[in-house]
Formats: C-alpha cells, structure tokens, sequence
C-alpha cells in the first residue's frame, strides 16, 4: 500500500479547529482594513460651507477636514456646497451630491429659504424629506439650525427656529443649533456684506462644531 494511504487522516475535531482558525484571521483582516479605511464626511450645504467669497483650501469644509485630521481622524469632508440653494434645492440634488459610499452627513440648509421668507413648513418638508433619504442609506447625520432674521417678525422667527429641534427629534439625528453661533453679528468674523463669515469666522464655526460632527462619526465605527 502506497504510504501516503497509510498516513492517518486529520479528525473531525482537527479539521474544525483549523477552519475556525482561519474564519478568525479572515475576520482579523476584514476588522483592520476597515479600521485603516477613509472616512468619507459629506457637507450638503449652501455658500455658507461651500465657500462664497473666501480662498481655495478656505472653505468650512477643508477646514473641518484639517481640524478632525489634526484630532486623528481619517477622514475626508467633501464639499456639497452650492451657493443659493434653499432646502428644497438641496433635495433635489440630493442623488448625485450624496455618493453611495459616503460614510456620514452634514446637512447644513435653510438659510436662503429664511432671506427669502419662504413658508417654515416647505423648508421643514424638504429637510425632512432629506433626512428621509439619509436614513434609507443608514448615514448618520448632523442637521445644522439656522435663525430667522429679527425683521421677519416674532411669529415666523419662532416657527422658522422650531424647524431643527423638531427634526432632530422626530428622526433622532444630531443637532447643532445654530451654525453660525459665536459669528453671527460679529463684523471681525464675517466679510463685508455681513452674511458669509471670513476666514476667521469659519475656523470660530469649526471648533465649536467639531465636537457634534465628532459624535457621528463615532456612529460610523459602531
């Protein structure tokens, strides 16, 4: 009989014990290269991240990026900015701004619809409308608030300001309350039509947000 006949056949239990061994490694190896990978952080937002009027590299988002890499995140914040927009534009172009491979959002809209007294409730419906679609895709998400201007009036100001909390809640989303909080009304920090902030301005932004943008993107690496 040829020896190799003669040779005893591994057990059962043996047998087990080597796929097990390489189901753990295979999991080992799939773990790492997901803990290595990219993060990839969209901001759909209007000139108030996409960087009206202030340098390449300037931009709420390129700074954001360089202040969570310099905390130690790997990540990549894109730009989804478009000057002008208002919620319900936002909305529209929310399937080809929004990648299929994003791992986190930001959604920072409204603001356009509050300058133009737009209705609060068309805004509230496309953002929620918004957070549906991101809620589909499993993203989780930072809903930016903004404010009424006080020449609006008390009534749209107080149904206009009602609009972020509520969302929030309802679809359990972070919350930043008010994006331009710590600038707004601050010349030093804003260019001269009072609006957009400076270079300056956005780096006040970044660190104030830099913590609730933090607390999606532990969501990501549960």
């Amino acid at each position: 009989m040829p020896e190799f006949l003669k040779t005893k056949s591994p057990s059962y239990g043996h047998w087990r014990l080597i796929v097990q061994a390489l189901a753990f490694a295979a999991a080992l190896a799939a773990a790492s290269h997901a803990a290595a990978r990219t993060l990839r952080l969209l901001v759909l937002g209007d000139s108030l991240t996409a960087g009206l009027g202030l340098p390449p590299g300037e931009a709420f988002p390129d700074r954001l990026q360089a202040a969570l890499r310099a905390k130690g995140w790997d990540v990549e914040v894109l730009n989804a900015g478009v000057s002008g927009d208002t919620a319900a534009d936002g909305l529209a172009r929310y399937g080809w701004a929004v990648p299929a491979d994003a791992d986190a959002l930001i959604v920072e809209l409204g603001a356009n619809d509050m300058l133009r007294g737009l209705k609060p409730e068309a805004t509230r419906a496309a953002l929620s409308a918004i957070l549906d679609k991101a809620r589909a895709a499993h993203l989780p998400t930072l809903i930016a608030g903004m404010r009424a201007a006080p020449n609006l009036g008390a009534e749209y100001d107080r149904e206009f300001s009602a609009i972020y909390p509520a969302l929030s809640k309802g679809y359990d989303v972070a919350l930043y309350a008010f994006f331009l909080d710590g600038v707004a009304g601050d010349l030093k920090l804003n260019q001269p039509d009072g609006l957009h902030p400076n270079a300056e301005g956005i780096e006040v932004i970044v660190e104030r947000i830099a913590p609730s943008v933090e607390e999606i993107l532990n969501e990501v690496k549960k």
